[in-house]
């Protein structure tokens, strides 16, 4: 005859969780590795497809896109997460990876709101892998991971407006090349198309408004992970 159940206190099951989730999981760290190949093969298809003839946008525009620098960043990240320990990786690693998580939620939602052409239901898998992977795949697993996988540091409150720079960095790169020879790498930044500059600053003020709120938001989830991995509930 049986005895009674087996209870686990929940300190033990907390510890447990943070355990099967922590970076050094063989799990976490395969999955991490699958992923970052995928996003890196699907960036080399699009290369391969910018040399072909016809093609709309060389190279060199090609990696001019957001969508593509946040992308090779998240692929290099992702395989270097999985090839060393949290313990070899530098102290800012959180925070880095951080960044990269509004950079790539920001891709997703840009993309559904301002570049997907105007036919393209938002909810749709029915388009070219390598988009598909950038735009929808890429966003939620790296989402995913920063809200379930253990956290080792807790960000100081300016860490959203740190991970503006590289945006407005980005804004800034895409008007001068744009002046330079009139390409502009999404047409929401085009201040040559119809309602000139005032069009596009109150667009670029709502992106900014958006990457501001999404940074925000991914801020605290980091560190209310972090809190969470430590035994605190506080952030």
């Amino acid at each position: 005859m049986s005895g009674p159940p087996v209870l686990i206190p929940p300190i033990e099951r907390h510890v447990d969780i943070n355990r099967a989730l922590h970076p050094d999981n063989f799990w976490i760290r395969m999955a991490r590795c699958a992923v970052g190949l995928v996003v890196l093969v699907a960036l080399m298809q699009k290369t391969y497809d910018a040399t072909l003839p016809g093609n709309d946008v060389d190279v060199f525009q090609l990696y001019s896109e957001f969508t593509v620098q946040s992308n090779l960043a998240l692929g290099i990240g992702l395989i270097v997460a999985a090839a060393w320990p949290r313990a070899q990786l530098p102290p800012w690693w959180d925070h880095a990876f951080g960044a990269l998580v509004l950079y790539l939620v920001m891709t997703g939602i840009i993309y559904v709101v301002l570049v997907a052409p105007p036919d393209e239901p938002w909810w749709t898998l029915d388009m070219y892998w390598p988009q598909l992977v950038h735009h929808r795949l890429a966003p939620l697993v790296v989402a995913l991971d920063w809200l379930l996988v253990t956290k080792t540091v807790r960000g100081p409150w300016w860490r959203p407006l740190a991970w503006l720079g590289y945006p407005l960095a980005f804004l800034l790169f895409s008007w001068v090349r744009g002046s330079i020879d009139g390409w502009y790498v999404y047409d929401f930044l085009d201040p040559t198309l119809d309602g000139g500059w005032l069009a596009m600053l109150t667009v670029i003020a709502e992106v900014l408004v958006a990457f501001l709120v999404v940074a925000v938001l991914v801020h605290f989830a980091g560190n209310w992970r972090a809190a969470l991995a430590a035994g605190r509930e506080r952030r």
